[in-house]
């Protein structure tokens, strides 16, 4: 399979730049893989989907502010963003402009944070995060949602700082750790999910730190030698327990989100069976992968060319992918983080 067989052409403005007024009201084209039909709906109408007869898997990581600046003596303005934590208050982080930076480099970024740079690791460096407290809640108060680069903005607008706290960010998320959002799960309200309590539909929680690597570009002409980049993930007690049950029970398992899709299928590939684990994941889902465990999945629009949009192609079948993306095209759905979703049955 080459790269370009998962390209295709988006009109810049279908690109979403803000999310929708309300979560629920983002479009939500559904597919049905058996009939390969396409029906036009709202987020909202998920609640007539879904029934006693399945089970929601979402991922309730929690996005870090991971974009910090600093200023140089020299008054230089340095961007830190953290990628992942190594160890305690040890983070690999990407720097730039990188060619004003040298270990054993300090930088000052608030009264209650500071940043030693400690040595290069490829095209990434590894620093020591100097602080006193809570490093979640100092990083609330200094850092930065660190939005995709197709949403652009001025980082300084208020305004949109506080709605990024706010929307790109699940209802449910928990784990601080990720350095992107779950972007299927930005679509679900409190309400959405008591509604689905109410007919039956049960649902759980696993964690999968969203990373780099999620959205690393694609270069290998041939897509079957592109490596994935290493993802914390966990499935706890809970959890594992409850999404056997539903197995014994021949539920339907729906994924929300890709991370969820490649965190289930990581444990069945690895273990036979769901277990409670803290593992990391480097499945790359491609078409002719066999799915072990997800009968259903909630997902956004992804990027051509990327691990995401070939995942959705392996689940429901290259062709009927790219009609339905040619349908939210022609139907001027939006596209990407803030953008509408698929159900695919």
């Amino acid at each position: 399979m080459l790269l370009e067989e998962f390209n295709y052409n988006l009109p810049e403005e279908l690109i979403a730049q803000v999310p929708a007024q309300k979560r629920e009201m983002s479009k939500m084209l559904v597919l049905n893989r058996l009939n390969k039909s396409m029906e036009h709906k709202h987020f909202s109408d998920i609640t007539d989907y879904l029934d006693e007869n399945d089970l929601l898997v979402l991922n309730n990581t929690k996005v870090i502010p991971a974009r910090l600046y600093a200023k140089k003596d020299t008054g230089a303005l340095i961007e830190i963003f953290l990628v992942r934590e190594t160890e305690k208050n040890k983070w690999i982080a990407l720097i730039k402009p990188s060619k004003r930076v040298k270990e054993g480099l300090i930088l000052k970024i608030s009264n209650e944070l500071s940043v030693e740079v400690l040595k290069k690791d490829d095209d990434k460096w590894v620093i020591e995060l100097l602080y006193e407290g809570n490093i979640f809640e100092i990083l609330d108060k200094v850092g930065h949602i660190p939005l995709p680069p197709y949403i652009e903005r001025k980082m300084t607008d208020e305004e949109y700082k506080n709605l990024d706290f706010e929307r790109y960010q699940t209802v449910y998320a928990k784990k601080e750790g990720a350095v992107a959002a779950p972007t299927a799960g930005l679509h679900f309200t409190e309400e959405i999910l008591k509604k689905l309590e109410e007919k039956g539909t049960k649902h759980c929680f696993i964690t999968l730190n969203v990373g780099l690597g999620t959205f690393k570009p694609v270069k290998c002409q041939d897509i079957t030698e592109h490596k994935m980049d290493s993802e914390l993930f966990e499935i706890t007690p809970d959890t594992a327990k409850v999404i056997n049950e539903a197995l014994q029970n021949k539920k339907r398992i729906v994924a929300v989100g890709t991370t969820s899709v490649r965190t289930l299928e990581t444990v069945m590939q690895k273990y036979g069976k769901i277990i409670p684990v803290k593992d990391t994941s480097e499945l790359f889902i491609y078409p002719g992968y066999k799915f072990k465990i997800i009968d259903s999945l909630i997902t956004n629009f992804h990027l051509p060319k990327s691990t995401l949009l070939m995942l959705v192609s392996a689940f429901a079948g290259k062709d009927y992918i790219f009609k339905a993306y040619n349908e939210a095209i022609v139907n001027k759905y939006r596209f990407y983080s803030y953008g509408d979703c698929m159900l695919i049955k």
